[in-house]
């Protein structure tokens, strides 16, 4: 059985991870400082408390356990913030993955699953977006993200260690059970907004109704949670097969706008949302949608949930933990 270390692994993205990965027969070690992340979120998995930037630490986690690969989620991720904190953002998020790097040099550990982002993309004019687009990010935090995937390419070049670097677009949703979901300190993104708004009678903000969208508000691609864990296996697996490196799209291929998120959130719930319309924010695209065709050849992935899905699964989360996972 191989051994999987998974920094920021008790984060969203990353606890259901841990679960597609303890499923597909991998041992999971996870390394977060629960910053972000949440203990009860990988409740019974291994987890050591540590950051990567205490590089001591890490050191000795390489040195205790027999490491085969990394998964690795551990980054800042709010793109506001990184315009007003950049240097916390370069880094927490640059800095931190060179020292991973340099423990698994160290410890002759050749694989590692990066968890990337649309944003290295930037302000792009049209869509569906795929791999050769240019990367031209429009904000520190896509920047440190783009910054790590040409350091794994060097790292690559001078010591062989193989990268998957998924770029993926708008996780959403939670585990079908509602034994795990979505819980920021600082929730910027739109259906835990809107669920919230249904459950605690707040209005949720819609930026702009006039784009040349089907409805006058943005559209985007949103992905099940499930599906990206999915993804994150199937690149592990890609790598310990002999795979090439590479950065590759994670996404559905469609897009829903925000007023379609909204209508389906009332179904979902039975209740009403209040919104209003509030300005535009700068930078927003009309569309951003993923071309995932690179992952299905080479990954054999492509998304299997649905909206429906997505809005089901997250409502019964949300409905269940209306305070995250301090309810």
């Amino acid at each position: 059985m191989k051994t999987i270390l998974i920094p920021g692994g008790a984060g969203y993205i990353g606890s259901h991870t841990v679960r597609a990965l303890v499923d597909a027969g991998f041992d999971c070690v996870i390394y977060d400082n629960l910053s972000e992340g949440h203990r009860e979120a990988v409740k019974g998995f291994e987890l050591i408390e540590g950051d990567l930037l205490d590089y001591e630490k890490l050191v000795q986690v390489f040195k205790n356990r027999k490491i085969d690969g990394v998964v690795h989620f551990a980054a800042f991720a709010l793109v506001g913030v990184s315009m007003r904190e950049p240097l916390a953002y370069y880094h927490n998020n640059v800095t931190g993955t060179q020292n991973l790097l340099t423990a698994m040099f160290n410890a002759g550990v050749k694989n590692i699953v990066f968890s990337s982002t649309c944003a290295t993309y930037g302000d792009v004019k049209t869509t569906p977006i795929n791999e050769s687009f240019l990367t031209e990010p429009c904000n520190p935090y896509g920047e440190t993200k783009l910054a790590v995937e040409k350091m794994l390419k060097w790292c690559d070049v001078a010591y062989g260690i193989k990268y998957v670097c998924p770029r993926y677009f708008n996780a959403a949703g939670a585990m079908p059970d509602g034994s795990i979901g979505e819980d920021h300190k600082l929730e910027t993104h739109l259906i835990p907004l809107v669920y919230r708004a249904i459950l605690k009678n707040e209005t949720v903000s819609v930026f702009g109704n006039d784009y040349p969208t089907r409805d006058g508000s943005c559209i985007r691609d949103y992905i099940h949670v499930c599906d990206l864990a999915d993804a994150h296996v199937r690149a592990l697996k890609y790598l310990f097969s002999g795979g090439g490196s590479m950065s590759v799209n994670l996404g559905t291929e469609y897009g829903a706008s925000v007023f379609e998120i909204i209508k389906i959130a009332e179904l979902a719930s039975g209740k009403n949302v209040n919104y209003n319309i509030a300005p535009k924010r700068e930078g927003d695209p009309p569309i951003l949608v993923a071309d995932a065709l690179l992952a299905k050849e080479k990954l054999g992935w492509s998304a299997v949930l649905g909206l429906k899905d997505i809005m089901t699964d997250a409502w019964q989360w949300h409905k269940s933990h209306p305070d995250g996972y301090g309810s």
